[in-house]
């Protein structure tokens, strides 16, 4: 429990990025230069699989709502970011911080589900092709993204209202660039032991199931390729899932380094390259890894670009 004197706490004070007056509007332009991909290349991916009826299958399906989840999950955080970088005086009020925090923890964990949903889809398509439609019905896909949307806004509610009980001392600066879980419990004064339990329990098991579903997918995925005679078939119905696994790999690494290791080893400004990462790096990036390494997505999008540039022409 920390100690010092409890106060009504109205706004926090976001500490950001520590860096030299000179560097701030190099590091300004880059986050922004990196949300404008974010959003265009999502966007890009959305209306892709919408217009073209080639794509109108469940894997498309998923990898469309996982792009809306990337452009309102770093829409959550980038915008304020900017704003802070350009400000004499970063602050939120404490409404404006749990509102993120909301929208951080319901976003983050759709992502989860999602690249979970994703996995199985590789799954059926893989190892049991002939009962891919039935498996995989629109029904279903609806299923998979459903829940997902409540689960994730009942963990986000249930932080939510521990949180909003707490005291704060009167140390209100966040050393981040955005409202997290972590970093605002380490400003309470009065006992945290039930929400680090949260964390730990339901964070945990919102975080390692979906990743469990996953490994366990692959293990299946695994034998089947192996199965495979020749090298070239196995080659080929392995590069289905390229995307996925890289997907997969960028967003627990960085998920991992901030959550997951001992509070003995916590570090602010690693913890803020790890949030870098999940938070920008991942939605900037999944738009071109789903792309460049799938031909569907390619011919979709360069059909899209020729409209829109047949349209620009008349």
């Amino acid at each position: 429990m920390h100690q010092g004197n409890q106060t009504i706490v109205t706004e926090f004070f976001l500490l950001g990025f520590t860096v030299e007056s000179e560097q701030q509007q190099l590091i300004f332009m880059l986050f922004l230069c990196m949300y404008l991909v974010t959003m265009v290349g999502n966007v890009l991916i959305i209306l892709a699989i919408i217009s073209d009826t080639h794509l109108h299958s469940p894997m498309y399906f998923f990898l469309a709502n996982l792009s809306f989840t990337d452009i309102c999950f770093t829409t959550t955080t980038v915008p304020k970011m900017l704003a802070d970088i350009r400000s004499q005086s970063p602050t939120i009020s404490f409404a404006g911080c749990l509102t993120q925090m909301y929208f951080f923890m319901l976003l983050v964990d759709l992502d989860n589900f999602l690249l979970a949903a994703m996995a199985y889809d590789r799954y059926i398509a893989i190892c049991h092709p002939l009962r891919y439609a039935a498996l995989l019905n629109p029904r279903r896909c609806a299923l998979l993204v459903v829940t997902p949307w409540v689960i994730s806004n009942i963990v986000s509610i249930l932080h939510l209202s521990l949180l909003s009980h707490l005291s704060f001392c009167d140390h209100r600066t966040i050393p981040h660039f955005f409202c997290d879980l972590q970093p605002i419990l380490r400003l309470a004064c009065s006992d945290t032991q039930i929400n680090n339990l949260l964390i730990l329990v339901i964070g945990g098991a919102v975080i390692f199931i979906p990743f469990t579903f996953i490994l366990v997918s692959y293990v299946l995925i695994g034998n089947t390729v192996f199965g495979v005679p020749s090298v070239k078939g196995k080659w080929k119905t392995f590069s289905t899932c390229g995307s996925h696994l890289s997907a997969v790999s960028l967003f627990y690494g960085s998920i991992v380094g901030v959550y997951f290791l001992p509070t003995s080893t916590y570090s602010a400004e690693r913890d803020k390259v790890a949030a870098i990462m999940y938070t920008v790096v991942t939605p900037m990036m999944n738009p071109f890894i789903y792309s460049l390494r799938n031909r569907d997505m390619k011919g979709a999008l360069m059909r899209l670009l020729s409209k829109k540039n047949l349209i620009c022409n008349k």
